[in-house]
């Protein structure tokens, strides 16, 4: 018996991985987070399984039906929303799991800030622009944020921000990013990511809190920064003719001779 931890992905039911699909139609078991995870996914359970919607459960009582399924010898589909390494509640589980000598294992899922900034088309990483993606969000009654990780702090690398879970605060967001980025700094909010109900609003720091309004919920992604919609950035060596690499050597003295280590 194993508890499989699988990243649903963001919301589209087809940004699953094929692993993550197989264990579900393996699996007798599913526990699925709530609205998060789309109905379309529970499809691939086998039929007769138990599918439980965790949303109104405890952890205590997320790890009961676990330790069920594990003395009737029953794998486990536990599916949470984006990818599981942040987040995701999942490290509690696993502890809890640990201390129970229950076995589990992790796949791995589409994040949300990947398929918000596949919806934008961006490249949020673009040469001689930004070359970091910092994931963060702002204090909330579940999880406080270390003083250290301030986006004050953050917007200071001039780093791309990916901020989560923060959207109603939109007011201290504009006001702690202003002065690092500029009221100019171009800033998209994607409003669940792939999802057949997405928006998005594009905007800058200085026009955010008109554009956005009162639209929008919780599940909004805001992405900052120089990169978000560019034109004007370097090409990146990589596919330069004159590029010496592994797979492409050249001159008459290549770094990489073919057939090379």
């Amino acid at each position: 018996m194993t508890v499989h931890f699988i990243g649903a992905g963001p919301g589209a039911a087809d940004l699953i991985t094929l692993r993550g699909r197989d264990l579900i139609a393996a699996s007798p078991v599913c526990l699925y987070a709530g609205s998060l995870v789309p109905e379309a996914l529970l499809a691939h359970c086998p039929q007769g399984a138990r599918i439980v919607n965790t949303a109104p459960l405890s952890l205590d009582e997320i790890i009961d039906l676990i330790a069920a399924a594990h003395r009737a010898g029953e794998d486990v589909a536990r599916l949470h929303s984006g990818d599981l390494s942040v987040w995701s509640a999942m490290g509690e589980q696993l502890r809890r799991l640990r201390a129970l000598d229950i076995p589990y294992d992790v796949t791995p899922g589409v994040p949300s800030f990947a398929a918000a900034a596949a919806t934008l088309g961006a490249e949020l990483t673009l040469p001689g622009v930004v070359q970091s993606v910092v994931l963060t969000r702002v204090s909330g009654r579940a999880s406080a944020m270390p003083e250290t990780e301030s986006l004050q702090n953050f917007a200071r690398t001039g780093a791309v921000l990916a901020i989560h879970l923060s959207v109603h605060v939109l007011d201290k967001v504009v006001a702690e990013l202003s002065p690092h980025y500029g009221a100019e700094c171009p800033v998209a909010v994607v409003w669940r990511a792939s999802w057949p109900d997405e928006r998005v609003v594009r905007a800058t720091l200085g026009t955010l809190e008109t554009a956005v309004g009162g639209e929008m919920e919780r599940t909004a992604l805001i992405l900052v920064g120089h990169s978000i919609g560019a034109q004007e950035f370097d090409e990146s060596r990589l596919y330069a003719g004159d590029y010496d690499r592994r797979y492409r050597p050249i001159g008459t003295n290549p770094r990489f001779p073919e057939g090379g280590a």
